[in-house]
């Protein structure tokens, strides 16, 4: 883990007469090479797509959050170029690590001007709690306990009304059978914490390449296409899906609610592979 308990930067968002309005950004796996693929696709041109599209929407988002797997080689070219391409949306960016990321490499090169390691954003009667939930050299997730402690404190501590954790890996089934053991292993801990805490109304992840929305009491269950490849949801084996890249759109009201949207890059035709089996 990266010691993120002992983290004390928080970043303050002010947003004045209008609900903060968070973009998701997940699962590019960019690769040092400029055409790179994954499962035949240029992830780097996938990615691009989806910023050019957040800026010809004018969506002016108040903060970009960054859930995971940037990279697929974990090369410090790779996350040079997001970081440089972010950087043109001129939005302050939050990021967290997955799977296939170097935490550490992360770090040192996710320096663009508006990058932030700040893992709680303050932004009106909302934080944002961001948990590393990346295990090296395995696919599946785990919070551990350093994780759930800073958690914890985060719930402990809150000086805001809502709070709304955000990691990389699903800690619920999604029905998909190959993917629900790559999920969070500790997700039963997790949602003992969660489900103690009235302010918790929402939970963000990647990982999944997919659509999920659902609620268990009051949290609000958000997953989100990648802006590369997407796989088959409810598949039994691994399956990429025929659905374009996409993001998430997320505006957090005054009353608790998380009103969310995901676009899609329709107007683009992107080549995949799918006699591919695994990635």
């Amino acid at each position: 883990m990266t010691g993120w308990e002992d983290e004390q930067e928080e970043l303050n968002i002010e947003v004045v007469d209008r609900p903060p309005k968070i973009i998701q950004v997940t699962d590019p796996h960019l690769f040092k090479e400029e055409k790179g693929c994954l499962l035949g696709l240029q992830t780097r041109k996938s990615l691009s797509a989806v910023l050019d599209d957040i800026i010809e929407k004018q969506l002016n988002p108040d903060l970009i959050l960054a859930t995971g797997d940037i990279s697929q080689d974990q090369s410090p070219e790779s996350y040079e170029y997001f970081s440089d391409v972010m950087d043109k949306l001129e939005t302050p960016v939050c990021w967290i690590p997955g799977n296939h990321d170097d935490v550490h490499q992360m770090a040192k090169s996710l320096t663009g001007d508006y990058f932030s390691s700040a893992k709680k954003i303050n932004m009106g009667k909302w934080q944002i709690i961001l948990l590393d939930s990346a295990l090296p050299g395995q696919v599946y997730g785990r919070l551990g306990r350093e994780q759930r402690n800073f958690l914890s404190k985060a719930i402990k501590s809150q000086q805001v009304t809502y709070l709304f954790p955000v990691l990389h890996h699903h800690p619920v089934d999604i029905e998909c059978q190959w993917l629900d053991p790559l999920g969070l292993e500790d997700g039963d801990e997790l949602f003992e914490i969660l489900e103690g805490c009235s302010s918790i109304r929402g939970l963000l992840w990647g990982h999944i390449h997919q659509v999920y929305d659902q609620y268990r009491g009051k949290i609000r269950m958000l997953a989100t296409p990648s802006s590369s490849v997407q796989f088959k949801p409810l598949s039994k084996e691994f399956a990429a899906d025929t659905e374009s890249p996409g993001y998430r759109i997320l505006e957090l009201t005054d009353d608790g609610k998380i009103e969310t949207q995901v676009n899609r890059i329709e107007h683009i035709e992107f080549t995949v592979d799918y006699s591919i089996k695994g990635y």
